[in-house]
């Protein structure tokens, strides 16, 4: 089961779509259609917090790959998804601690 709920921080006005459950099978495509519709109205910038995830697939990790490709935010917290999420951007641990006010990972 994945949870999706869409809100909108103050500040730079992004978008966030914040996870919970697992990232993984059928739930990766849902995910896919969410995203697809907020980037077609959106002009600002979209953030994915990771931070209720609790399992990543293989098919997840190409999704969140190919989203922060185009520019989508990845905000994790927890070991498993600061991993993931380091993994697909290439920033390594010393560049996640001191990143770690900021809560993002971002290239």
């Amino acid at each position: 089961m994945l949870r999706i709920t869409e809100q909108r921080e103050s500040g730079p006005g992004a978008v966030v779509l914040r996870l919970e459950g697992r990232l993984a099978g059928l739930w990766v495509e849902v995910l896919n259609a969410s995203c697809r519709q907020i980037l077609a109205r959106e002009q600002r910038c979209v953030v994915i917090d990771l931070t209720g995830v609790t399992f990543i697939d293989a098919d997840g990790k190409a999704i969140l790959s190919r989203l922060w490709g185009e520019g989508v935010t990845l905000r994790a917290s927890g070991c498993m998804t600061k991993c993931v999420v380091e993994e697909i951007t290439g920033v390594g641990r010393i560049d996640s601690a001191s990143r770690k006010s900021e809560g993002t990972t971002r290239s």
